[in-house]
């Protein structure tokens, strides 16, 4: 693998202070472009995902496709019909498709962090269907995506593939904020819980890696 690629992750203050909700940081010096990104973050997460099978003697399977498209022009899931401002993976074709308008402008806004938060999600979905996941609750789920783009995110780091910048940690607390539910209602089928408890979740995940999910 070429040189490590400037981007994100210092959880200094994710790991020390998870309810803290911080100011927007940019990041506006030499940065990659948006389909860098989203490229970059989708070969070293399923890279990561495949080096984690093979030391447990399974077999990683590859997506099927990766597939871009703007409002409601997405691919159907099932008879799903896809929706504008979403990113999801769909275990029926075994596919992951994003907003390309929704997420660029989360780039735009946020900073890089939302791309590798909002994909290694997504594959953490990915890997729950090959590992036959089954948590009783929709939030459950969510939440355990998250921790997995934690520790995907902190191993790739560890492991120089990707390189820390300041203010990373920030754009990561915005991006899950903005993601969180309004209320904790657990028993509500399209969960994904609340600021705090995404944040709580992706930082297990940084801290002890993909196996404490």
């Amino acid at each position: 693998m070429p040189g490590s690629r400037p981007l994100i992750v210092v959880l200094a203050l994710l790991l020390t202070a998870c309810g803290v909700a911080p100011q927007p940081s940019m990041d506006t010096a030499e940065q990659d472009s948006f389909e860098d990104d989203v490229r970059t973050a989708r070969t070293l997460t399923e890279q990561f995902w495949k080096q984690q099978f093979d030391r447990l003697g399974r077999t990683y399977r590859p997506l099927s496709d990766f597939i871009p498209y703007s409002g409601r022009s997405g691919p159907a899931c099932g008879d799903r019909p896809s929706a504008p401002n979403n990113a999801y993976y769909c275990p029926k074709g075994h596919f992951i498709a994003y907003d390309q308008d929704w997420m660029e402008a989360l780039w735009s806004e946020m900073g890089d962090g939302s791309v590798y938060l909002i994909i290694p999600h997504e594959f953490g979905h990915a890997v729950q269907v090959q590992l036959r996941t089954d948590l009783e609750l929709n939030v459950r789920m969510e939440l355990q995506a998250d921790c997995y783009a934690g520790g995907t995110l902190s191993a790739l780091v560890n492991s120089g593939a990707l390189r820390a910048e300041p203010g990373d940690d920030s754009e990561l607390l915005l991006s899950l904020a903005a993601a969180g539910d309004p209320t904790d209602d657990w028993l509500d089928p399209a969960a994904h819980g609340t600021a705090e408890q995404r944040q709580a979740s992706f930082a297990k995940g940084y801290r002890n890696g993909v196996g404490a999910c």
